[in-house]
């Protein structure tokens, strides 16, 4: 009884700790709000400072599954310290930096290696201690992710304005190294003896959960992966778009730098609403139903983000709602991948979905970037923006489980 006992405070406690990991990780979300000080100082233009958040997208994407072939052989824990210290050193050597370049190597590189490191760990552990509740354990894991932003997004700017920059990037480094480190402790693997919980009853609709593991390599074999992947990369562009962009946008639309910075803890909200609820809305009524109904969403708030956004009420509304479904995405697709390819490998499988996510991350700061760059305003890349979740919507009709797609169509 009393092995029980720990074994369940234990996994609570491993759950914490990806909290606090993903909190510090998440706030590399709240970029935007270093974009206007590193303009009017360097002279940079919007395209050169976006560009950190595509490195950093980047970076997650592809460093997660070199973390997915590492941590079976060195565990969860070492690869998280190995992202916090990354993530946490990136800012501080990037109060240093006088050029682009550095720049890039410090807030881009450094940051995007720990981002990639310190994003497994959390969903890996969880995982295995949460096997009946997948899609909440995604949504809070990457949830957590988000609210970082919303955080430290005011926080930050009120530093800047008393501080500057460069001490701000060291006071925020700081502060992440010890919740990473902490975070990183507390991650642990279940022993070989641990059993979860049976699973509750759900309704029909509920998503069934592949009874065949496939390997990365088996799973890049089915054809119906693709439609998915592509659908999952359109789909993120609107946020990713809006992530990079949405402190620039505020002021270029006549906010003062006090609403702008309250636009980032807006859409920080959202995004973490959008993976939470989502994620655990996901357990209940299915996956693929539930990312529709937010690219329909998104279809229509992200050109009415531009066009309304003179509104103040309106505007943070819309803004919520583009969080929300982009939110949704990152933590619905995460429970995909066990869905449709098995739980077992489910953590590394989704490192391949994942690229996705960072190729949306290359497209939708660089078109935000170049269209403000050449024509002064937001308006065409929100709908670019909103033809990209349209896509999306359409592929999704194509992407179904190995299984499924095996029946005959009259099945």
């Amino acid at each position: 009884m009393a092995q029980q006992h720990s074994s369940s405070l234990v996994r609570w406690h491993a759950l914490a700790g990806g909290c606090a990991l993903n909190i510090a990780l998440g706030c590399y979300y709240a970029w935007s709000v270093f974009i206007p000080p590193l303009e009017a100082e360097f002279h940079w233009t919007r395209t050169e400072t976006a560009f950190v958040s595509t490195i950093n997208m980047v970076f997650l994407a592809v460093m997660y599954n070199v973390a997915g072939t590492m941590i079976n052989r060195v565990g969860a824990r070492t690869i998280a310290v190995i992202g916090g210290l990354c993530f946490s050193g990136g800012f501080l050597l990037a109060s240093f930096v006088t050029t682009l370049t550095g720049l890039y190597l410090t807030a881009g590189v450094l940051v995007g290696l720990g981002l990639g490191f310190g994003y497994l760990p959390p969903l890996a552990v969880g995982f295995k201690w949460y096997p009946e509740a997948r899609g909440l354990v995604s949504g809070l894991a990457v949830g957590i992710f988000a609210a970082g932003s919303g955080i430290v997004g005011p926080i930050a700017t009120a530093l800047v304005t008393n501080f500057g920059w460069r001490s701000t990037f060291q006071i925020v480094a700081a502060a992440y190294l010890v919740l990473t480190m902490v975070g990183a402790y507390w991650l642990k693997d279940p022993p070989d003896d641990f059993v979860a919980p049976a699973s509750k009853a759900k309704s029909s609709s509920a998503p069934r959960v592949s009874s065949v593991n496939l390997t990365t390599s088996q799973m890049l074999k089915v054809p119906t992966f693709y439609p998915l992947w592509i659908a999952y990369m359109l789909g993120c562009i609107a946020g990713t778009m809006a992530v990079s962009q949405v402190v620039p946008f505020a002021r270029s639309v006549g906010y003062s730098p006090a609403v702008a910075a309250f636009a980032v803890t807006v859409g920080a909200a959202g995004s973490a609403l959008g993976r939470f609820f989502s994620g655990w809305l996901s357990d209940h009524i299915g996956r693929l139903p539930t990312v529709r109904t937010v690219l329909i969403l998104s279809t229509v708030a992200a050109p009415a983000l531009f066009l309304f956004s003179h509104s103040t009420v309106i505007f943070l509304i819309l803004l919520f709602v583009v969080y929300y479904a982009y939110g949704t995405q990152l933590s619905v697709y995460t429970a995909i991948a066990g869905d449709f390819y098995g739980p077992k490998y489910s953590a590394v499988n989704y490192g391949i979905l994942l690229l996705a996510w960072g190729t949306a991350g290359i497209f939708g700061p660089l078109i935000g970037g170049r269209v403000f760059s050449a024509t002064g305003s937001y308006q065409l890349a929100f709908y670019l923006a909103s033809a990209a979740s349209i896509g999306s919507l359409l592929l999704l009709f194509f992407a179904r489980p190995p299984a499924e797609a095996a029946q005959p169509a009259h099945a």
